[in-house]
């Protein structure tokens, strides 16, 4: 059995003749600089300039400010900051961080985006974290963009039709409402490793299964390329988890069937399958190893798993799919009714974009595709669209995503419907795709001579303009409060007052100078010992609060009285801390007690 061709040439369906005419050598000995005009060299360096732009003004100040908001973005910074520094100082302690003390597997309390940590290694410091924070989130676009258009290209589809379902699955305007969500935005490993499996198993939508055209090195690098995006949390990577789970099994069905039909073994190759079952080993590993991890965390606090009152929270109504979130610059404040009527508009504003819309809905007539995978696509959008309805969906979401919730493990993890609508908009960004490399030929084509020649670029990119268009955003960039100079002075163990809520996360990011250790957090949900030592100290400095405090291994409280206004520690510098044993130091108006 064979394994096909091994040459570096490109596949057919990246060199079809609607691409343009390859580069080719010169007498002059150019050809060594033939890589900065390559396809892939343009797209990636297209693809950064293109997140800068799109994603202004985060590269302005990326050391005092995050975009969205001072909420789940200083929390983000400071997972992929203590991925960094765990991983390269102490790996067998990477999941019982330095927050929640003395809690243990208090990384796994939200998604980990554990993937990033070699980026977490570069620098240190509260600063660092907030460039490595920002820069990640300019990448993450990127990477969506790159992604997509690999995929694109690999199905088949022509080089404008990349460049636009590009923009719009990075760009969409329901990805604007998760500005602060980098684990959700951090999809562009689904669409990158699926571009990789399909060229490592010769596949694509416009001409099928080709053997002579499989790449085991490809199927290889797909499976880890899935494997990194589970590492970046099951939020999104489970559905992928089981669309690879899917694809296997009728994978494997079709090739039986052929086998069966044809009386004699399809050409598969020993190779590839030695590939698929090398990735496919290491994608399942860090899957079971990252779910026993969570499995554990919800053992040791049950009041983490969540009940399906959640998703029925959550869950959108259909007017959510045409509604953009309030980020949208030119959709924002005229959907601005229509979100009134979303009980949730962060999650459910789920607008993939009305150019994006019109073009899927060409794609199923007019494409390069055949009729037959033009329908499956079709159906994958309607299919995503009803499961992304949740509970909405007949009045239950039974049958639909509620079904899966109760039948797949982890599924009911899961509790927000609408970030179904990262398959749902790539799914119309293929269909998009297909016209629109119909549309280019048909441009080139009219574009023979004369005035036409000159207008067809123009002509070309009024679909990425629109597209574009509909990706800008108006995102806030407030600026993190830096760390006080009395976290450095205090003791580790410490509790930083006022606590609880989400002034909590700006503690936690604080605590990447050094990373202390701080009964301070906030995860997916809340550990026992939490409300308990926030009841415990209420009434911090007296007797009980500090005997509570010595007890569970806490050595400084960090007092920041301006901010505890309307909270139990509210006037805590007046309070009187003399006869409990304890002494306090003022510095640069924080307090700090050493017990």
């Amino acid at each position: 059995m064979t394994t096909g061709s091994t040459d570096a040439r490109p596949p057919a369906e990246i060199t079809d003749h609607d691409q343009g005419p390859a580069v080719t050598g010169d007498p002059g000995g150019r050809d060594r600089w033939r890589w900065l005009r390559h396809e892939w060299t343009l797209v990636v360096l297209g693809g950064l300039l293109l997140a800068v732009l799109l994603t202004w003004p985060t590269m302005r100040h990326p050391a005092s400010t995050v975009p969205g908001d001072i909420g789940d973005p200083t929390l983000q910074a400071w997972q992929v900051a203590w991925a960094g520094h765990a991983v390269f100082t102490d790996p067998a302690g990477l999941w019982h961080s330095n927050t929640f003390f003395p809690e243990r597997y208090t990384y796994a309390y939200s998604d980990t985006l554990l993937g990033y940590a070699p980026i977490g290694m570069l620098g240190s410091g509260f600063e660092a974290a907030l460039v490595r924070y920002n820069v990640l989130y300019v990448l993450v676009h990127a990477l969506a963009f790159v992604g997509a258009y690999a995929l694109v290209r690999q199905l088949g589809a022509g080089r404008l039709g990349g460049v636009v379902a590009g923009v719009a699955w990075a760009y969409a305007p329901w990805r604007l409402a998760h500005a602060g969500h980098l684990n959700i935005l951090s999809s562009g490993g689904i669409a990158l490793c699926l571009a990789m499996l399909a060229r490592g198993h010769g596949w694509s939508l416009r001409h099928g299964y080709r053997p002579e055209r499989r790449r085991p090195g490809w199927a290889l690098a797909g499976w880890l390329v899935a494997a990194w995006q589970i590492s970046l949390g099951f939020g999104i990577g489970l559905p992928l988890v089981y669309f690879l789970l899917a694809a296997v099994l009728v994978g494997a069905g079709g090739y039986g069937w052929s086998w069966w039909r044809r009386g004699r073994r399809p050409a598969f190759g020993r190779r590839l399958l030695v590939a698929d079952l090398a990735g496919g080993a290491v994608f399942g590993a860090v899957t079971l190893l990252l779910g026993l991890v969570y499995l554990r965390v919800v053992d040791l606090n049950p009041q983490a798993e969540r009940s399906l009152a959640w998703t029925e929270m959550f869950s959108p109504p259909l007017i959510g799919f045409a509604t953009a979130p309030a980020d949208s610059w030119l959709w924002g404040e005229r959907h601005a009714a229509a979100r009134e009527q979303l009980s949730w508009p962060p999650e459910m504003a789920l607008l993939p974009g009305m150019a994006l819309l019109a073009l899927a809905a060409a794609g199923l007539f007019v494409s390069v595709y055949p009729a037959r995978h033009r329908v499956a696509l079709g159906l994958g959008v309607l299919g995503t669209v009803l499961l992304g309805l949740g509970a909405t969906l007949g009045g239950d979401g039974d049958p639909g995503y509620l079904t899966l919730s109760k039948h797949l493990p982890g599924w009911d993890a899961l509790r927000t419907p609408g970030r179904m609508m990262h398959w749902t908009s790539l799914l119309m960004a293929l269909l998009a795709a297909g016209t629109l490399t119909v549309f280019a030929r048909s441009v080139r084509r009219w574009s023979t001579r004369g005035w036409a020649r000159l207008l067809a670029p123009v002509v070309l990119l009024v679909p990425l303009a629109v597209v574009g268009l509909e990706g800008v955003n108006r995102t806030a960039h407030p600026v993190v409060p830096p760390p006080p100079a009395a976290m450095r002075a205090a003791a580790e163990p410490m509790l930083v007052l006022p606590a609880g809520g989400a002034v909590d996360l700006i503690f936690m990011l604080w605590t990447t100078d050094g990373f202390p250790r701080v009964t301070n957090g906030l995860g997916g949900f809340e550990p026992v010992t939490q409300a308990q030592t926030r009841a415990a100290t209420a009434a911090f400095p007296d007797p009980g609060s500090v005997a509570y405090l010595r007890g569970i291994g806490v050595r400084s409280v960090v007092a920041l009285p301006g901010w505890a206004a309307g909270t139990p520690w509210e006037g805590i510098a007046d309070r009187p801390f003399d006869g409990l044993g304890i002494t306090r130091e003022e510095i640069d108006g924080v307090l700090v007690y050493r017990l």
